[in-house]
């Protein structure tokens, strides 16, 4: 089979094609044949490293920890997952050498996950770290759920920093399935648009006109949930939105990586800050996440492409490096791997 490997940390020139065996899944696995492969974020910086030229984590790594396809084969000890089964993958690369940047990958039982008959593999390969992350920010408020589904969030206002990200994307979409009135900052027109179709309630352009007086105005009453992708510049914004006892759910560091907080309007409010990490949010919350973004998928509620406000970017396994780099400049929407016919 064909995979994309990489030996040393790097620019995306490090990733090479090269052939290798089909692996048997073992104990608790399964192999999975890919259609679809998702690219984040959390790919190329792994790929970087801490500089170039180093040794990753493996003498070989496959990344990528997104993707959906088809089960070919269960190894013992497996139950609810049979061959033919169609699914979505996360953290397929999380402490292991091999992802899905390649036709066929082995991964724990607990990281496949059956796909809705209605949804496509290119919605499949874009959940994973988007929509666990989303959901997991979306359920760590003191005063909110532990789980979503339509009326986890009605009452609450929810205010998502950066829509037109994927993250963002899916944190507009799932608080919406939820109920809850969903506010949405952007820097542009454009982004508006994408915000608007991925059906935010209220969209604020924070560099035209005052942000925080628009936001106090859609929400008198502050905000109860931040979905936060820019701590460091929004840290002030933050507290002066926050209704009492809110949470901050900081899930990057876009912007900087240091974040100065006003310690007194934070006391008042009570507000809570909450970093959220994919890799260690725990057992509970990624299967409680994988559960309610497969309902909310079922109920059509997490759509993908440009007229959902999420433009799809497509690329071949060959061009796996081209995909790490748009990813890695920052383009708007998904970007997707095409490894095989569905």
């Amino acid at each position: 089979m064909k995979a994309i490997v990489y030996t040393e940390t790097g620019a995306p020139s490090v990733l090479t094609a090269v052939d290798r065996d089909i692996v048997e899944p073992g104990v608790g696995e399964v192999r999975v044949r890919l259609v679809v492969a998702g690219v984040n974020p959390t790919d190329w910086k792994s790929r970087t490293g801490a500089g170039p030229g180093q040794k990753p984590a493996f003498d070989e790594v496959v990344p990528g920890q997104d993707g959906a396809g088809v089960v070919d084969a269960v190894g013992p000890e497996v139950e609810g997952i049979a061959t033919g089964d169609r699914v979505w993958l996360l953290l397929a690369q999380h402490e292991r050498p091999t992802g899905t940047a390649q036709e066929f990958t082995v991964v724990p039982a607990d990281r496949v996950v059956r796909l809705p008959e209605n949804a496509d593999f290119d919605l499949g390969a874009s959940l994973g770290v988007p929509a666990v992350t989303a959901h997991r920010a979306l359920t760590v408020s003191e005063d909110g759920p532990s789980r979503l589904h339509p009326g986890a969030l009605d009452g609450k206002t929810v205010l998502v920093a950066g829509g037109a990200g994927a993250v963002g994307h899916a944190a507009i979409q799932l608080a919406r399935w939820a109920g809850a009135t969903v506010i949405t900052t952007v820097s542009g027109p454009e982004k508006a648009g994408l915000a608007t179709a991925a059906r935010a309630h209220h969209i604020v352009n924070y560099k035209s006109g005052d942000a925080v007086a628009r936001i106090r105005e859609l929400a008198p009453n502050g905000v109860d949930i931040i979905v936060e992708v820019a701590p460091a510049q929004n840290a002030e914004l933050d507290a002066a939105v926050a209704a009492p006892r809110a949470s901050v759910a900081i899930y990057a560091n876009n912007g900087g990586d240091a974040v100065s907080i006003d310690i007194r309007p934070s006391m008042v409010g009570n507000i809570r800050y909450q970093f959220v990490l994919l890799y260690t949010v725990g057992t509970a919350a990624l299967e409680a996440a994988k559960h309610d973004v497969t309902e909310a998928v079922r109920a059509g509620a997490l759509p993908v492409g440009e007229s959902h406000g999420l433009p799809l970017h497509r690329f071949s396994l060959d061009a796996t490096a081209d995909a790490h780099a748009a990813v890695e400049s920052g383009v708007t929407g998904k970007v997707l791997i095409d490894i095989s016919a569905p």
